[in-house]
């Protein structure tokens, strides 16, 4: 199974509690006292910002009662810096994506969520469910770390050790923040490409009730219900979401042998999410999250003719059932006005059964556990400067076990293959964000990770921005390094069945990134363009070799690859009930050692999103996508093929009938564009949705 999962992957509101925590930060900034202009030592105002990252195409007038429990803080960014800062005042590139801007767009799923943001490619095999990877300007599906909460959710039983996004919903997000470029200086491994930030939801204010149901195409059929509330001593939010699509057409049908019935896949999650935060005293406060996924998919797999070296969809439908648990328990003690600590526990647990019901090889068993300890102190030096120090301890672990045939005398039986293997990592860390004169502001942070195995790591980053006032303008730029860590099964599982085995000797991923850029503003701030210029130059990338002489593969660090490209985007308000954005990516991926074009990363993206709120109850949206050609790998034939581009159109409607119920609806590729990616795996055709949403 997870050798053709792998085929699959190549390349592969302010919360009330006075105290908040990476796992539920505070993104209202306390106020700032305006200074006398002449004073141009003194730490500058906040400015007016062009919105590059805020990726936003709802108008401000919109009123959907779907966002009617959350704060839009579109303004803000967290993940850059550990703290929350205006986006006018960041270097990095970095995109905020609030719940009123899911809400409005109605994604279900978090691939959804970031298909439109620059930078990315989205790669998922089929429709809901299906595995799904991240490539972040060009780096490789493992080089993006994922957090939740301020919990890594990577996988350690994937070769990769990466997080599938298709396993996780919309429902209960409150923001999500996709940060561009090598991070590893503070996030440390697995952010060689960047880092997408997930904010679930939490509580404020008097007791709420929010429910919703929908249906639609391919035997979907979706709830989701939540409580939440908060005053200045408390808050709490617990949010249950169902997801189901029963009748999703994946396979090819002219990758089917003949007479071959073609079986859509299914798939049932279940997503059960809490934020609780409590203030013991003035000083101290107490906050918990937790999360819990089921999730079961069962797709059409692939069979293997060795006569032939191809493959074909398999007569049968495998499945597997994912089950995921993350927690974080975290103190924070306030220590005199401007210092803080923050003590945190972080554990996950990801279990994953694949079952193939006709040939029992294909069975495998993954147990993936990780807990990590984590201090962070936050000291305001002065006006204009903050220094964050921090220290974590993490031990990792990795429990497989898959079913081999054995083949003795006249027969053969089954037997389990069992692989544990576990390692500790230490990483310290320092940051400091200065604004060196007025209205240069530089973020700077340099950390070390001490691996069991591997060894010493250092890595940093510099991130300066510089905002003219007079004009609208914003200069600003990165550099910085990272690396990503050999996983636990890379080096230390072996497929025998298949003359494959681990390394335990492999070396980190290593980059080196940068990015320069612009955002103006014109028409008094009514619109904004800008572009980025970025590069990355990668090495020591890990792959799988072959010996002809032993019939023997493993991974060696063979690989070298360099990505650059532009992002650029223009966003206006058009009127105070219409507002447009556009986005366009241009990347080019590169195999140093070959001159060849990296596999999934197309040279062109582009996206269009349009929102406008004819009247106070209604929200109308629609959204434009376009992916250029691509390089890819031939389901059947393993061969390299283009897969040609594409172009999808989105369109939703919310109708506020009263100010505690909503009724909605939307419609994906509405032009029912057929389109495969990856290869050999159909993206959803038209599809029409619709349902009610209550609100106390």
């Amino acid at each position: 199974m997870r050798i053709a999962f792998a085929f699959a992957t190549v390349g592969i509101l302010a919360q009330e509690a006075s105290a908040q925590v990476p796992a539920s930060p505070n993104t209202k900034l306390p106020a700032v006292n305006v200074m006398a202009d002449d004073d141009s030592d003194a730490p500058s105002k906040k400015v007016k910002a062009p919105a590059a990252a805020q990726q936003v195409s709802t108008p401000a007038a919109s009123n959907s009662s779907d966002s009617s429990t959350t704060v839009d803080s579109s303004d803000i960014a967290v993940s850059p810096t550990g703290t929350p800062e205006p986006v006018d005042q960041i270097g990095s590139s970095v995109t905020v994506i609030t719940a009123k801007e899911i809400a409005a767009q109605q994604r279900r799923t978090l691939p959804d969520v970031l298909k439109m943001v620059p930078g990315l490619n989205i790669v998922q095999t089929g429709g809901p469910g299906g595995q799904t990877s991240v490539f972040m300007r060009g780096t490789n599906s493992n080089h993006t770390k994922i957090l939740i909460d301020g919990i890594d959710v990577s996988d350690p039983t994937t070769p990769n050790r990466t997080f599938d996004l298709g396993q996780m919903l919309a429902m209960d997000i409150e923001r999500v923040e996709v940060l561009r470029g090598p991070q590893s200086g503070l996030y440390g491994a697995d952010a060689l490409g960047g880092v997408i930030l997930i904010y679930t939801k939490r509580g404020y204010g008097p007791p709420k009730a929010t429910a919703m149901i929908e249906g639609g195409s391919f035997g979907t059929f979706n709830q989701a219900a939540s409580i939440s509330g908060g005053t200045n001593k408390y808050n709490y939010y617990f949010n249950v979401s169902h997801f189901r699509a029963d009748d999703i057409p994946v396979t090819p049908e002219n990758l089917l042998l003949p007479g071959e019935q073609r079986h859509s896949n299914r798939y049932d999650n279940w997503t059960y999410s809490s934020k609780v935060g409590v203030d013991i005293t003035k000083d101290v406060t107490v906050n918990l999250v937790a999360r819990y996924t089921d999730g079961t998919l069962h797709y059409t797999g692939d069979a293997y003719d060795p006569f032939t070296n191809t493959s074909y969809p398999a007569p049968y439908q495998s499945g597997s059932d994912v089950d995921d648990f993350y927690s974080r328990s975290e103190v924070v003690w306030r220590t005199f006005s401007n210092l803080t600590n923050y003590f945190g526990i972080n554990y996950s647990n990801s279990h994953t059964d694949n079952i193939d019901h006709v040939n029992l090889t294909g069975n495998s068993y993954y147990q993936g556990d990780r807990v990590k300890y984590d201090w962070r102190n936050v000291w305001n030096l002065a006006p204009g400067y903050t220094l964050v120090t921090g220290a974590e301890h993490q031990i990792e672990q990795f429990d497989g076990r898959q079913i081999n045939e054995v083949f003795s005398g006249g027969g053969s039986s089954y037997e389990g293959q069992r692989t544990f293997a576990e390692e500790w990592n230490n990483g310290v860390y320092t940051e400091l964000q200065a604004e060196v004169i007025r209205n240069l502001f530089v973020a700077a942070n340099v950390r070390y990770d001490d691996n069991e195995n591997f060894g010493g790591h250092t890595t940093w980053r510099v991130a300066p921005a510089y905002v003219i006032e007079s004009t609208g303008t914003k200069i600003k730029g990165s550099i910085g390094t990272g690396f990503k860590a050999p996983s636990l099964s890379q080096r230390f599982q072996d497929y025998p069945a298949y003359f494959f085995y681990g390394n335990p000797d492999l070396k980190p991923e290593e980059n080196t990134g940068y990015d320069v850029g612009f955002e103006q503003a014109i028409f008094g701030g009514r619109a904004q363009f800008g572009a980025t210029y970025f590069r990355n130059d990668i090495t020591d990338l890990i792959e799988s070799t072959y010996d002809p002489t032993t019939f023997v593969s493993t991974y060696a660090n063979v690989g070298n690859a360099k990505t650059d490209g532009v992002e650029a985007f223009i966003s206006a308000d058009l009127t105070k009930d219409l507002r447009i954005r556009a986005d366009y990516t241009y990347t080019q991926a590169t195999n140093e050692d070959t001159g060849g074009w990296l596999l999934r990363r197309p040279h062109n993206k582009a996206s269009v999103s349009l929102g406008w709120a004819p009247t106070d109850k209604l929200l109308l949206t629609g959204a434009v996508l376009y992916y250029g050609d691509s390089l890819d790998i031939n389901r059947a034939t393993f061969e390299n093929e283009i897969l040609p581009s594409f172009t999808v159109v989105n369109v939703a409607a919310d109708y506020k009938l009263t100010d505690n119920m909503s009724i909605y609806g939307r419609i994906d590729n509405l032009f029912d564009e057929h389109y495969e990616i990856p290869d050999g795996f159909l993206a959803t055709g038209i599809g029409a949705y619709g349902g009610i949403r209550f609100t106390n």
